[in-house]
């Protein structure tokens, strides 16, 4: 057996545009959104109560469905990035990364040595696999997404994209709107061109940029230079049921 791929990292290397959806906080729901074809499924554990079980029972749905599974933890701490990796996820998210430190020590808790200090422990990913086969495949298919969601972080984007190690700066504009006095502003002209500069400025490095996306916006994302498109799926369900209801309403006049 080999190491499963990183479907999301890969397509990714090799220069195309990955759909990333929210799961969440359940296998059910990345069972039921796993037909739809989107390579990789964002779980949400920063605002999240997942246990460490969880998240094991999560990563199989992903495994199943062929998606990546990345996992958003609460902060740049090392024993929770590597703990929440050895649960099986093939990523994590990392909120908040401002500083070179900051998203050093992601890298240091998210990748095998010699380019991290992750604990050598099997993840579930392993099983199957021989160990020194699956310790020298791990880090090619763990994606490493740090988030660009302060305004300091974008002040201090140059020194950011010289950390190595890290696949993805997903630039986040609700929070990003909130450091900037704008909370909840996401549609004001200033947050929409810190977003730009930050992408700008991610891609021009030759480094992968991300962001969150939807059907009225993916193609601005795109044309910005965005590979990592996240999307959620709770607006599908309120647009699709309030249609509904709409015509429940008419056929019973």
């Amino acid at each position: 057996m080999e190491i499963r791929e990183n479907v999301v990292k890969r397509r990714l290397k090799d220069g195309e545009v990955v759909t990333i959806v929210e799961g969440y906080h359940s296998a059910e729901i990345v069972d039921f959104l796993g037909p739809l074809g989107f390579d990789g499924v964002w779980v949400e554990n920063e605002h999240g109560h997942l246990s460490l079980y969880e998240i094991q029972n999560i990563t199989r749905s992903c495994d199943l469905w062929g998606m990546t599974s990345l996992i958003r933890v609460n902060k740049a701490d090392y024993g929770l990035i590597y703990r929440t990796l050895d649960q099986g996820a093939q990523g994590v998210i990392v909120p908040h990364v401002n500083t070179e430190a900051e998203a050093t020590e992601v890298v240091r808790a998210s990748r095998y040595a010699p380019e991290g200090e992750r604990g050598m422990y099997n993840s579930r990913q392993a099983n199957g696999i021989d160990p020194v086969d699956y310790f020298n495949a791990a880090n090619d298919e763990t994606l490493v997404v740090v988030m660009i969601e302060d305004i300091v972080a974008v002040e201090n984007l140059p020194e950011l994209l010289a950390v190595q190690g890290v696949d993805v700066f997903f630039v986040a504009h609700g929070d990003l709107s909130a450091s900037m006095g704008l909370t909840g502003q996401v549609e004001h002209p200033d947050v929409k061109s810190m977003v730009k500069r930050a992408i700008t400025q991610i891609t021009d490095a030759g480094r992968t940029a991300g962001g969150l996306s939807t059907t009225e916006n993916v193609r601005y994302m795109v044309d910005l230079g965005a590979s990592f498109l996240m999307t959620g799926w709770p607006s599908w369900v309120s647009e699709g049921g309030s249609r509904y209801l709409r015509a429940v309403e008419e056929a019973t006049r």
